[in-house]
């Protein structure tokens, strides 16, 4: 996983990974969480794929738009 680079300083995300139409987020606490196009939406996917790689604004969005619509719980 790559490590978020939380710009704003704030985020409970701490690492990402990206896939072809999903993107793993890990959280502070240990807790991560598998967000796939059949889960939350190609456009979701891409705008939390595009925050992700700017190290800023992942976290909120998670959690204005797609809090519950994971795929899977993977820790």
């Amino acid at each position: 996983m790559q490590p978020y680079a939380n710009a704003g300083g704030n985020s409970a995300v701490t690492a990402y990974e990206l896939g072809d139409e999903s993107i793993t987020v890990a959280f502070k606490g240990g807790a991560t969480y598998l967000y796939t196009y059949q889960s939350a939406g190609s456009h979701h996917i891409e705008q939390m794929r595009s925050l992700a790689q700017a190290g800023q604004g992942l976290g909120t969005y998670i959690n204005k738009n797609v809090r519950k619509s994971y795929a899977s719980k993977l820790a």
